[in-house]
């Protein structure tokens, strides 16, 4: 097979402990599943079907320090989550099979353009070009279960230049990480390579270009990163 032009590289997320990456084939993302946030948000926190969205794979940004400050927004905002990376083919599984295709867990930024979000809720149209721009999400290098087993429970913050600005448990979720992976396996096969966001506590607000941003979750990962200007 000749290519018409060359592909870039796929990219992919160092395994902590180990010579080996983990390449990244979709991610998915899931929208309000901490009630602290949902009610930030002006949604109801009340119990019911996950929603998701997307980013592209190329979205991801690793190992890297500096973010640049995306174009077309003035409202650029941190969202921090736990990461999960799946490992094993998943199509319409229960949630008691889910924890078997968890390969390992991150740390990462849903980077949202928040005013174009909101333009896209008001005109009751697709968040793709508040939620998938370049560089929209930075990850740490993968924690494996096999280091960390399965988390359940665990602080999750996020800190800007150094203040607290979002700090929940991973016990909060309104979904649990199994149901989520549960959830999308009725809706995709799940594949080796996934990546899923798997929602953000309270506390979001705006990044502005110098601001040091350093996202942790507990038994997982601590990674920081710098918001720049823009190309």
């Amino acid at each position: 097979m000749t290519y018409i032009f060359e592909p870039e590289d796929r990219v992919a997320l160092s395994v902590a402990g180990s010579e080996q990456c983990f390449p990244v084939r979709r991610i998915y993302c899931v929208g309000r599943n901490y009630a602290d946030h949902a009610l930030e948000m002006g949604a109801d926190p009340v119990r019911e079907s996950p929603f998701f969205f997307c980013k592209p794979a190329d979205a991801v940004l690793t190992d890297s320090k500096e973010i640049p400050f995306p174009v077309r927004t003035n409202n650029l905002h941190h969202e921090v989550e736990l990461v999960v990376a799946i490992a094993k083919e998943a199509e319409n599984i229960s949630v008691t099979e889910a924890s078997a295709c968890i390969f390992a867990y991150a740390v990462g930024n849903d980077l949202t353009r928040r005013d174009l979000q909101g333009e896209a809720k008001k005109a009751k149209r697709p968040w793709d070009v508040a939620k998938g721009f370049d560089s929209s999400a930075p990850i740490s290098s993968l924690m494996p279960v096999a280091q960390c087993g399965l988390l359940e429970r665990g602080e999750i913050y996020l800190k800007v230049n150094g203040e607290l600005r979002q700090r929940g448990d991973l016990s909060d979720m309104i979904w649990s990480v199994d149901e989520i992976i549960a959830e999308l396996s009725t809706l995709f096969v799940l594949k080796p390579g996934d990546l899923i966001f798997t929602g953000t506590p309270s506390g979001v607000g705006p990044l502005q270009i110098g601001d040091t941003v350093e996202c942790y979750v507990e038994g997982v990962a601590r990674t920081e990163h710098k918001i720049v200007a823009g190309r």
